[in-house]
């Protein structure tokens, strides 16, 4: 029996980011370096596959500093950690490696920055998100105010409207960030905004592939995981810009068939921190079911490559 005709749309850029692929290989080169185990700060990146590759490899992921021993090194996730922990990490001497997203210090220096200066900030953002606690975990106590849609904008209570900066999440829905911008620059005219967008080059990339492909597809998969603010940003961002079915999966076998029976074109993406073998068995699970062409939608070409801590470049 002949398989139906399908045309998949590869999103171009997806998957990892240069902070991922940074962040990971400094797990992988302090294990090398300093042998099993290494501790690690909350998830390095928010993917499963990744964590359990890394996992089986020697890593071991908590969640608070007083989970790993003092002599063990310890690894902060790309994500970034509040400013208190890495000076308890230094009190206690432990062997600390950062591997924050250089883009997401670049967020905390801003801060800090603004800070010095003394204007409070207000950060647009994802309430619990490790960004949002790292970024706002730079300035003391009430120096960061969180909003997180249009309507926090209103309720917003301030030490001075003369004297605010806002920064972003690196990892938000284009479209969304710039209408609560829009907001806070019309109730605080006197708003410093960021000099560069905050939100990352590898997040607004992959949003316009998504938006680029749209109009050609029946169905958006977003490869990643539910924790990832990135993948789930596509996944809104498919479906607003007209994709009828739009879902997030971490792996092929999670793909709902029966919801895209009857389908003609799907588009295939991967948020940032999804590896490339997953995009591949998603692909393969297709053509096992479907007579299926693959054409890529490109929008970008990216060739952002990111230094590893000198730490891990020095001899053991």
């Amino acid at each position: 029996m002949s398989l139906p005709p399908l045309t998949l749309y590869l999103a171009a850029p997806r998957g990892f980011c240069a902070g991922v692929d940074r962040a990971i290989k400094i797990v992988e080169m302090a294990l090398e370096k300093w042998g099993a185990p290494v501790y690690v700060r909350h998830e390095i990146v928010h993917n499963k596959f990744v964590v359990d590759g890394l996992r089986a490899k020697g890593a071991v992921f908590v969640e608070e500093l007083d989970e790993c021993p003092l002599d063990r090194p310890v690894v902060f996730s790309a994500h970034g950690v509040p400013k208190a922990v890495p000076a308890e990490a230094a009190r206690r001497e432990m062997i600390a490696v950062d591997a924050t997203c250089p883009l997401v210090t670049k967020v905390h220096n801003e801060a800090a920055r603004h800070h010095e200066n003394g204007l409070q900030m207000i950060m647009i953002g994802h309430a619990g998100h490790p960004e949002t606690v790292g970024t706002m975990g730079q300035l003391p106590p009430g120096e960061v105010l969180l909003v997180e849609t249009v309507a926090d904008v209103a309720t917003l209570t301030v030490r001075d409207p003369g004297k605010l900066a806002f920064i972003t999440q690196t990892t938000l829905s284009v479209d969304d960030t710039a209408d609560i911008a829009a907001a806070l620059k019309a109730r605080f005219p006197a708003i410093l905004a960021p000099a560069h967008d905050d939100i990352c080059y590898a997040t607004t990339n992959r949003q316009m592939a998504v938006k680029a492909m749209a109009g050609k597809i029946d169905a958006l998969l977003v490869i990643g995981a539910p924790n990832s603010s990135n993948s789930k940003r596509l996944v809104e961002v498919g479906a607003n810009a007209g994709c009828a079915y739009a879902q997030l999966i971490q792996r092929a076998v999670d793909i709902d068939w029966r919801a895209l029976e009857g389908i003609r074109s799907v588009g295939i993406t991967a948020g940032a921190s999804a590896p490339e073998v997953l995009v591949n068995e998603v692909i393969d699970a297709f053509r096992a079911r479907f007579a299926t062409t693959v054409e890529m939608v490109e929008t970008a070409v990216e060739t952002v490559e990111f230094k590893v801590p000198r730490i891990l470049r020095e001899p053991a």
